[in-house]
């Protein structure tokens, strides 16, 4: 659970209360849509009298003024229906207009918070007031997101300083309906391509919202997560706090860090980002290959740099695991083949993987199939060997380090999957592979952050052997 200090809930006023039945935000949804089929009207006509050139700037403003004003009416709204405003930018990249994914993403960490008189009743029913009074509560949230927002406290007995997570009122019964609605909201906007069935992203969706508002289950998570990593002194998970659970409210110890983009850490010696980062990619590896359970949301807030003090090593603090995904072996092993086949520049092995997850078809164009290849190829530009003519020169540290603060490779693969047309084809991938290359792209952008330069070959192609031998096995 998060540190306030990049959480700043001045900048919007707070929420005093909370559309919380099915039916008023229901209608609240259908105003919203109402009034966008009359904007929708305005610009189809007003599109009449523009030329080309025109028009493109005009639908692209278009499309950016609808995201927004969905964006702040799912602000408003908080509970399963701006999660899944959320979830729409992820899957969007496949299918929405750059600008509404832009707007959507904003979703991310732009929400209001909740006053306390509405969130204080759910913690009082789940703990009972006598539980309660043990905890002295800061009434002003640290962190607040779509399903439910974070307090800082103290429990009086023994001064231990504690986060304690509380859902928002009625989030869990409007997850159906609001879904129904949203769904119904895309269409009436026309932020959606014309006869594209989000059926699929949609019960995704669904079953995503359901999972997130499982407490219970993101206990399991913390403490398994907490067990794996015992004794590892790179990492610090949070402890929980039992009495102080339910199916509602789910309480940890509260860890100190600063921000990975703090001055602190970016002023950090070079060899201690290197060693910070290299932590970060081997536990994406640890997680995927070898435990098929990844904790799959990478945003900032979810991460924290414990720096160490007198000689004591820095430390990565992990929060948050609500967003953990199991994944199956024999998707495991599929995409492993994959990078496998990129590393080795073996592109049957990469088809074959592809295939074999569902990212490719046999009967895709030969120009599909080489631009995926490619860019697969590229996407682990990182893990060449040493030497490797295909990494640009400015991105080849000492000893085959890879510069990752100078790397624009996501901009460089995207280039490659426009131009190959790709996205044609590969509109709305199986959902293992969004929440996968969700905490990739995260990877990529922490190693960057902290400007690591890093020789991780071996690293990979240990992990791969992995995955071969438990598959012999």
């Amino acid at each position: 659970m998060n540190d306030s200090s990049d959480n700043d809930h001045g900048a919007k006023p707070s929420i005093s209360s909370l559309k919380t039945k099915p039916l008023e935000r229901s209608i609240a949804l259908t105003r919203l849509g109402m009034g966008a089929g009359a904007k929708i009207v305005a610009h189809s006509v007003a599109n009449i009298f523009r030329g080309g050139i025109e028009r493109d700037e005009a639908n692209r403003e278009f499309y950016r003024r609808q995201a927004q004003i969905l964006a702040d009416e799912l602000g408003k709204l908080k509970g399963s229906v701006m999660k899944a405003g959320q979830m729409l930018s992820l899957y969007g990249q496949y299918f929405l207009p750059e600008e509404a994914v832009t707007v959507l993403s904003s979703l991310q960490d732009d929400t209001p918070a909740v006053d306390w008189k509405v969130v204080r009743p759910v913690l009082e029913r789940a703990l009972g007031r006598s539980r309660m009074r043990e905890l002295d509560i800061d009434e002003r949230p640290m962190a607040a997101a779509s399903l439910g927002q974070v307090h800082r406290a103290r429990r009086r007995s023994d001064g231990i300083e504690v986060c304690v997570k509380i859902q928002y009122p009625g989030v869990a019964d409007a997850i159906e309906s609001d879904i129904r609605t949203l769904s119904r909201l895309l269409l009436v906007t026309r932020l959606t391509p014309k006869g594209l069935d989000l059926t699929p992203v949609f019960n995704e969706v669904r079953e995503m919202l359901h999972r997130e508002v499982d407490y219970e289950t993101e206990r399991h998570f913390t403490e398994t997560f907490a067990h794996r990593l015992e004794g590892d002194p790179r990492f610090v998970v949070p402890r929980v706090l039992g009495d102080y659970c339910s199916d509602q409210v789910l309480t940890t110890t509260y860890e100190h860090g600063l921000h990975v983009r703090h001055d602190d850490v970016q002023g950090l010696p070079q060899e201690r980002r290197n060693a910070l980062g290299l932590g970060f990619l081997e536990l994406f590896l640890t997680e995927f290959f070898r435990w098929g359970m990844v904790q799959s949301d990478p945003h900032f807030g979810n991460y924290r740099v414990r720096i160490g003090q007198g000689g004591e090593p820095d430390r990565i603090v992990l929060l948050d695991f609500g967003a953990t995904r199991i994944f199956g072996h024999g998707f495991i092993d599929s995409y492993a083949e994959i990078v496998r086949g990129a590393l080795l520049r073996d592109r049957d092995m990469i088809f074959r993987g592809a295939q074999a997850i569902g990212l490719m078809q046999h009967d895709f164009p030969r120009s599909v199939l080489d631009g995926f290849a490619t860019m697969c190829e590229m996407i682990v530009e990182p893990f060449n060997a040493p030497g490797d003519p295909r990494t640009p020169e400015r991105l080849r540290g000492p000893r085959g380090a890879y510069r990752w603060g100078d790397s624009d490779l996501p901009m460089r693969a995207g280039r490659i999957a426009a131009t190959n047309a790709l996205s044609l084809y590969f509109r709305v991938p199986p959902r293992e592979i969004v929440f996968l290359h969700r905490r990739l792209a995260g990877v990529f952008i922490m190693l960057a952050t902290l400007r690591c330069e890093l020789a991780t070959r071996e690293l990979l192609q240990q992990a791969l052997a992995d995955v071969e031998r438990a598959g012999k096995t």
